[in-house]
C-alpha cells in the first residue's frame, strides 16, 4: 500500500507530483537511445518539443525553474541550471528524480510555506504577465509532467510507426 505525506496541501501536491513522475518513469522506461533522439516533430517551432530527448530536458530545466522562482520570491539566492541532456533514458530517469529531490527540499526548507496566499509578496509573476500563487504553481509543474508524458506516449506510437 501506498504511504502518504501527512503534511496537509503540501503532502498532497508532493504525492501528486511524485505519482505524476512515476507514470512517466512508466512510459520512457524501455525507450531505446534511438528512440530517445529521434526527431518526431519535424514542423514545431519549439525547439523543447522535437524529440524525447528535447522533450525530457525541458521537463527537468521547468522542474527546477518553478522551485527556484518560489524560492527567489522568499528571498533565496538561486542560480538558474543548465540544461541537462541525456543520452539514455537511464540518465534521464537520474536527472529526474534529482529534480524531484530538489521540489521536496523546498518544503523541507520551508515546512509552513502558505500555499495560497494572495499577498503580493507571495506571488510569483513571471514575464509573460502570468501571476500565480505557489499552490497553483506547484500545480502547474504536476500538470506539466502530464502533458509531457502524454507526448511522449503519442511520440511513441509515431516512432513506432516510423520504424
Amino acid at each position: 500500500m501506498k504511504a502518504y505525506r501527512d503534511q496537509g496541501a503540501i503532502g498532497a501536491l508532493l504525492d501528486e507530483y511524485e505519482k505524476a513522475m512515476d507514470e512517466l518513469f512508466d512510459v520512457i522506461r524501455s525507450i531505446h537511445p534511438d528512440e530517445l533522439t529521434c526527431i518526431i516533430d519535424t514542423e514545431t517551432k519549439d525547439e523543447d518539443c522535437r524529440s524525447i530527448q528535447t522533450i525530457l530536458t525541458h521537463v527537468i530545466r521547468a522542474g527546477y525553474f518553478y522551485t527556484q522562482a518560489i524560492r527567489k520570491n522568499k528571498g533565496d539566492k538561486v542560480e538558474a541550471n543548465e540544461s541537462i541532456v541525456c543520452d539514455n533514458i537511464d540518465d534521464y530517469i537520474i536527472a529526474l528524480k534529482e529534480m524531484f529531490t530538489y521540489n521536496v527540499a523546498l518544503f523541507e526548507a520551508y515546512p509552513n510555506l502558505t500555499l495560497d496566499s494572495q499577498e503580493k509578496s507571495d506571488l510569483v509573476f513571471f514575464q509573460s504577465g502570468q501571476v500565480f500563487d505557489y499552490e497553483q504553481l506547484m500545480e502547474h509543474a504536476i500538470v506539466h509532467i502530464l502533458r509531457h508524458r502524454r507526448q511522449i506516449e503519442r511520440f511513441r506510437i509515431k516512432y513506432k510507426s516510423l520504424n
